[in-house]
């Protein structure tokens, strides 16, 4: 399972089988297949007919003029000192020069990849790949307070913290939180504007610091000897259950059940990476990890028990991660050995087989669902920067 083979690969475009695309074929697929790269600058309050003839000049740059085996970020570059009053116009409408950046470079990433036929459709419902950017030493973690609300955390090149956030309307610069991480970030949220985000410190204790509305903690040490990075899911307001691996390799989980820290628990096993958890409702929490034969595991909790460990199949390339749209309903995501993300998604009465979404992954995955019809997911890319794709119905 998640090998590639290429004498099985048909091209989905056709002209990816001809002759070079022409601006006009590119075109037709950035209005047809990509109106969000449209939205984020008409919301800004840019007219769409411009957006139309810059999103023309910057593919027939890329297709006549640019060098294609250089990066997207590069050749965009390049555009803008040909062209500087693109930028100028941008800014008389107050667009913020980071959405413009991003837009823009990811038009070039779309023509590239049409040009080197490495394009493919996207699964229904499910966008494209978009490059957020950044410099991640690590995957990263993401965690949604409300509708339209995401925040992305990572750890830096200076082995911070690092965030970035969705408003709604444009992405923020990265900040650093600061701290000194040796493990992946792991984040949650339990109600509006608040966020709590759990790393492992460098005596490998588990550290926590959190987001009340107004301003981050300081780190608070929890104690523990992790060899795992932490995972991190709320059944209910002011509960937390954080889940790691142990010196062991047994999962161990730590609670906040609204007044103070619990002792830790054993919950045993014999894993392989990070394990995930996510709580679809009060008194449930499904954790996943990557078990002894590379497979994904799960094991659950009912509100009285928990499982046994199951075996769904699966060659994972690290650890999984999981959110939920709605109860009784889970999604799955791993990173495959062909450093593809696939999903799998319990639907209330089964398990769905693996479905292949593409991409390709230098981490392990983060997910998260702020509605019934959305799930986004993060990566860290092959340029160590941040890959989002989303699903929408």
């Amino acid at each position: 399972m998640f090998q590639y083979d290429e004498s099985q690969h048909v091209p989905t475009h056709e002209y990816s089988i001809r002759q070079q695309p022409t601006v006009q074929q590119i075109m037709q697929v950035l209005r047809s297949q990509h109106n969000n790269l449209y939205a984020q600058l008409t919301r800004a309050g840019v007219n769409r007919r411009f957006i139309d003839y810059i999103f023309y000049l910057l593919v027939s740059f890329t297709i006549n003029q640019a060098d294609t085996d250089q990066s997207a970020r590069q050749i965009y570059i390049q555009f803008t000192r040909r062209t500087p009053w693109i930028n100028q116009y941008f800014g008389a409408f107050n667009v913020p020069q980071s959405l413009v950046d991003r837009v823009l470079t990811t038009v070039v990433q779309i023509t590239l990849d049409i040009i080197r036929g490495d394009d493919e459709e996207p699964t229904a419902g499910w966008s494209n790949w978009e490059n957020l950017g950044g410099n991640l030493t690590s995957a990263p973690s993401v965690s949604s307070w409300q509708a339209n609300r995401l925040d992305v955390f990572a750890r830096g090149q200076n082995q911070d913290l690092i965030h970035k956030w969705w408003d709604g309307n444009r992405w923020s610069d990265w900040e650093s939180l600061g701290g000194v991480l040796t493990s992946p970030p792991g984040s949650v949220s339990w109600g509006p504007n608040r966020i709590d985000v759990f790393v492992r410190g460098t005596d490998q204790s588990l550290y926590h610091k959190w987001w009340d509305g107004s301003r981050w903690s300081d780190w608070e040490n929890l104690g523990g000897t992790l060899t795992s990075a932490p995972t991190v899911s709320s059944q209910r307001p002011n509960q937390l259950d954080v889940f790691v691996r142990g010196t062991n390799n047994r999962l161990y989980k730590r609670t906040w059940n609204g007044t103070r820290w619990e002792d830790w628990q054993d919950l045993g096993g014999n894993i392989t990476s990070h394990p995930a958890s996510i709580s679809w409702g009060p008194n449930r929490i499904d954790v996943f990890a990557r078990g002894q034969n590379q497979d994904l595991i799960h094991k659950w909790w009912d509100g009285n028990r928990w499982s046994d460990w199951e075996s769904l199949g699966g060659r994972l390339a690290g650890a999984p991660t999981a959110s939920s749209r709605r109860n009784n309903q889970i999604d799955v995501f791993v990173r495959g050995t062909d450093n593809r993300l696939y999903k799998k998604t319990w639907n209330g009465s089964r398990w769905e087989d693996w479905q292949d979404l593409g991409g390709n992954l230098t981490s392990h995955p983060a997910a998260v669902s702020w509605g019934p019809d959305r799930i986004d997911v993060f990566a860290r890319g092959q340029g160590q920067n941040l890959n989002h794709i989303w699903y929408q119905q």
